[in-house]
């Protein structure tokens, strides 16, 4: 893959070697050198950066390798010549279609020009398609992919360092307004609410601090939020803060910005995690309706199960059968000052039960293991093993024995496979459990977001750099959403889960619809469609047609830039 412009034969003394194939020149550039014991040499380890101009010896068409090596050699908006002969141009199909039913580039084109519109949605795709985010690999992807960029343009990853630089926050901030404003505020809707942090290998970025990090690499942390909006199955809004803020305390931020997009009729979804009296009595004060879980074994939960244990639990009546949980509802208020009743509806489940209880049993042995090595040490020991064993240290504060707090673990034994959900608003057992089930996709947003998009690490160096790729992110994951809803909604008619109906494995089949460069320099579709990539593409209203349709559009594009090209 070549560069269109023509770059000086760097002059870096006995580290250039130039070699003829056939009627082609190529430049090598020495990256370093191995010791051969056995020979007693060194062997030079070289990378092809080039090759030759035919009119000038001193002028020459870089590669990716020149790229990488001198970066600096090379004008930002140089378009790369020459691309695979073979292009990958299924899963791009989708994407695009995708984008088009959302009107995504006409949100984007409020604010970015069509150039920068493009490697947006360039880069979205190269995050979906290959889950990485590293932008020096981007001209990789863009090497055998059609793109959305204006003829299909190819840019190299310092222009893109570019566009991340450029983009400013009163952009993000216009498109995440458009964005809100399509939603109907009318309607009633809840909202399922999560957050993460990521780890970040950054420069000198004020939100990045160290934190509480659910992965810890040893590297500093910024949180990431994002609202979902449950009923049109879109990511909202998000919220990106400082590494050291809890979930709970930013809640309460994140219910203002809600309320500053317009949404008025509407309810949140939330996790354990934000559960508090706090939290509760602030979306009450706001006129918001909730469902939450109820933190596992807190005093609260723990006594209802001891207050209805035996009572449920084996009632065909209170059978959910869909989940396989039984589930009971009464209303009361949730804590001592509270002035409503709520909705509490208890769960319970067998198999959680024994999964739980086998969970705990291992943990036990885990923390008894410990405390023997402990044995004669002084080191100190946290809650961890204080909850669940009596420690005895002598007088130098050595740990000398250890007794299970029997009555402690079979009382968490006891509890085990029970679980609440707290809802503002009244309803059944099945009605809850149904609402917080439903948080599925936006829990599939964090899953996509730290694995399937590679983005559980920043890597840029600037505070506007750190905000531009998380905007990207965040179209990303409105594409990535938005495919795992067609591809879900279409198990769900079949009645039947194909193997082949996850994004992941879609990607993968799409990415073999091929289009093949042959001697006339003309790009075609390789091969008919599959059943299986028939099946994919049905979930989202297409056929074979729209692949041919489609193959041939790229081609045209493709073939004028060619054209055009030759006769500069």
């Amino acid at each position: 893959m070549y560069l269109k412009s023509l770059v000086t034969v760097p002059d870096v003394h006995g580290k250039i070697v130039q070699r003829a194939k056939g009627n082609t020149v190529y430049v090598y550039y020495e990256i370093g050198r191995d010791y051969d014991p056995s020979r007693q040499f060194t062997i030079p380890k070289r990378v092809t950066i080039g090759k030759l101009s035919s009119d000038a010896s001193d002028k020459m068409f870089p590669n990716q390798n020149f790229l990488k090596y001198f970066p600096d050699s090379v004008k930002e908006n140089d378009v790369l010549a020459e691309r695979s002969c073979c292009l990958r141009a299924g899963t791009f199909m989708v994407l695009q279609w995708i984008s088009e039913q959302m009107k995504l580039q006409d949100f984007l084109l409020k604010y970015f020009n069509l150039k920068d519109t493009g490697l947006i949605l360039d880069l979205a795709s190269y995050s979906i398609i290959t889950e990485s985010n590293v932008a020096q690999y981007y001209p990789d992807y863009a090497y055998d992919h059609p793109l959305f960029t204006p003829d299909m343009h190819i840019y190299s990853d310092s222009h893109i360092s570019d566009l991340l630089e450029r983009i400013t926050q009163e952009e993000i901030t216009g498109f995440l307004n458009d964005w809100n404003k399509k939603h109907n505020k009318a309607d009633g809707i809840y909202i399922s609410y999560d957050s993460t942090n990521k780890n970040c290998q950054a420069g000198d970025i004020e939100m990045v601090e160290f934190g509480h990090p659910k992965v810890d690499l040893g590297n500093p942390i910024f949180n990431l939020s994002i609202a979902y909006d449950m009923k049109n199955r879109d990511p909202l809004f998000y919220e990106d803060y400082l590494g050291s803020i809890n979930d709970v305390s930013q809640l309460r931020f994140m219910l203002n910005k809600a309320k500053s997009y317009g949404y008025e009729k509407i309810g949140f979804i939330l996790d354990r995690g934000y559960f508090s009296e706090d939290n509760i009595k602030f979306m009450d004060d706001c006129g918001y309706n909730f469902v939450i879980m109820a933190k596992g074994l807190s005093s609260l939960i723990s006594g209802l199960i001891d207050a209805r244990s035996g009572s449920f639990e084996n009632k065909r009546a209170c059978l959910i059968e869909k989940y396989n949980d039984y589930g009971i509802s009464f209303r009361q208020p949730l804590y001592a000052q509270d002035e409503k009743d709520r909705s509490i509806h208890l769960y319970y489940n067998d198999y959680r039960a024994y999964t739980e209880k086998a969970l705990l049993d291992k943990h036990l042995a885990g923390l008894k293991k410990s405390l023997q090595k402990h044995l004669g040490t002084s080191k100190p020991l946290g809650k961890a093993y204080t909850d669940y064993y009596l420690l005895y240290f002598d007088n130098e504060k050595k740990l000398t024995s250890f007794r299970e707090r029997q009555d402690v673990v079979e009382n968490a034994r006891s509890h085990c496979g029970y679980f609440a959900i707290i809802t503002s608003e009244e309803m059944t057992a099945e009605e809850a459990l149904d609402l917080y089930k439903s948080r599925d996709a936006s829990e599939k947003l964090f899953l996509q977001d730290k694995s399937f998009l590679g983005d559980n690490c920043l890597r840029v160096a600037s505070e506007t750099a750190a905000e531009a790729k998380i905007f990207i992110e965040f179209i990303a994951l409105i594409m990535r959403c938005k495919m795992y809803v067609y591809l879900k909604n279409r198990m769900i008619e079949d009645d039947k889960k194909s193997n082949f109906m996850t994004v992941p494995a879609a990607i993968r089949e799409l990415e073999k619809i091929e289009m093949s460069r042959h001697l006339d320099s003309i790009y075609r579709q390789d091969h008919a469609v599959t059943a299986t990539q028939k099946a994919i593409l049905g979930a989202f209203g297409l056929n074979e047609d729209y692949v041919s349709d489609k193959s041939k559009a790229i081609s045209k594009i493709l073939s004028d830039v060619a054209d055009n090209f030759r006769e500069e």
